[in-house]
């Protein structure tokens, strides 16, 4: 293809690319990122109007990414490669996030805000419930983590007993809980408060302390510790 027959798009590309590594994305608007994240899986097309379709139907570049595959397939123009470059990207963030988490040396209670992060980065665009443990050694130090069980979109069932053998076999000297909200109220149930209080006995008997237990949605958060006081929920 001769300079002259190219794809007015090809330009339109590169110029974004250009702006991309000047600013790192700092200044484009959230249909711009995606805009470029697209011509990766679809080098050959204009991906503008595609890129300005997802935004409309699902609202952020956040909400695109998180969305679920079944609902990102349905949009014409997107097949499983495109699907992959997306996951591929949610995955990065959660990755990146946790090893960051992970890594740090103090005690998790001196880096609250990153751990809020990571907790909203992997579960609040999750359309049902779910419990995650984070392990931590004798100095509050993240050891590891599970997804302990996975609900409904209101509600979770969760059994001390299998909460106690997950901690246990992790090695864990304390443990923070963490579940989702997807109705965006964070507020606790009554059901969440005696959960808390019957997992904290039963850690307690065993000499293993719940440090929090967290409620998070994509907008908000709540910490046991620093609202209904940990050790005094009876």
């Amino acid at each position: 293809m001769n300079r002259e027959n190219k794809p007015d798009y090809l330009g339109h590309r590169e110029r974004l690319r250009q702006r991309f590594l000047l600013g790192e994305g700092r200044d484009m608007a959230d249909y711009e990122l995606l805009e470029l994240l697209l011509t990766i899986a679809l080098p050959r097309k204009d991906v503008k109007p595609l890129a300005k379709q997802l935004i409309a139907k699902f609202g952020s570049f956040a909400n695109v990414i998180n969305a679920p595959a079944e609902d990102l397939l349905s949009v014409k123009g997107i097949k499983e490669g495109t699907l992959t470059v997306f996951k591929i990207v949610n995955v990065a963030a959660q990755r990146t996030s946790w090893q960051n988490l992970k890594s740090f040396e103090g005690p998790i209670i001196s880096n609250f805000d990153s751990l809020v992060d990571y907790c909203r980065t992997s579960m609040c665009f999750s359309d049902v419930e779910e419990l995650r443990l984070i392990y931590l050694d004798s100095s509050l130090r993240v050891l590891g983590q599970d997804i302990a069980q996975k609900g409904t979109i209101n509600s979770v069932a969760v059994h001390p007993r299998e909460i106690v053998k997950l901690v246990m076999n992790n090695h864990a000297s304390s443990v923070i809980m963490v579940h989702n909200h997807p109705s965006g109220n964070v507020q606790p149930s009554k059901a969440d408060i005696e959960m808390t209080k019957k997992i904290e006995e039963a850690l307690s008997s065993i000499g293993i302390r719940l440090l929090d237990h967290l409620i998070i949605s994509r907008n908000n958060n709540f910490s046991f510790a620093q609202h209904l006081h940990l050790h005094n929920l009876g």
